[in-house]
């Protein structure tokens, strides 16, 4: 199953839309003035579902998963020299990155495929391919991509 992830051209705060393979909008995603990246993530009906809060005062960058009001865990860059890696605390997940930091691929902890992350050159805005094996875990798959993304900009 794949999802399109689409960052908006014009906005004061990070939104994104992210569509299915037949174009319709699956989740948003809504930016809030916070300390540090603050992500709510509202589902197709626009029910909020999940929020992605970036902890502050850490060595390499962190952010909090919430599904609701619960967290469920975070994401974490690791140490590395030519390319990027994250480990998400609550699936086992690892996720990798090409040296251009464009490409990633989500594994689970005994190395299997989970989903896999493209960015889409020549656009305008942050654009991604999420490229999930199991429909389940497609909104996980998606609070990394956004984490990536933020860890990204923050650097840019």
């Amino acid at each position: 199953m794949k999802l399109y992830f689409k960052q908006r051209f014009f906005t004061w705060f990070d939104s994104y839309d992210i569509y299915n393979e037949a174009g319709e909008t699956v989740y948003t995603v809504e930016g809030q003035l916070a300390w540090g990246r603050c992500l709510h993530i509202l589902n197709a009906s626009g029910e909020h579902i999940a929020t992605l809060k970036q902890e502050l005062f850490t060595f390499l960058p962190e952010f909090s998963l919430y599904e609701g009001d619960t967290r469920i865990g975070s994401v974490c860059k690791e140490f590395s020299f030519f390319k990027p890696s994250f480990s998400i605390d609550f699936r086992g997940w690892h996720a990798d990155g090409d040296f251009f930091e464009w490409d990633y691929e989500i594994l689970d902890e005994n190395g299997r495929h989970v989903a896999s992350i493209e960015k889409e050159l020549f656009q305008l805005t942050d654009s991604y391919v999420i490229d999930v094996a199991h429909p389940a875990d497609e909104l996980h798959a998606l609070m990394l991509v956004l984490a990536i993304d933020a860890e990204k900009d923050a650097r840019n």
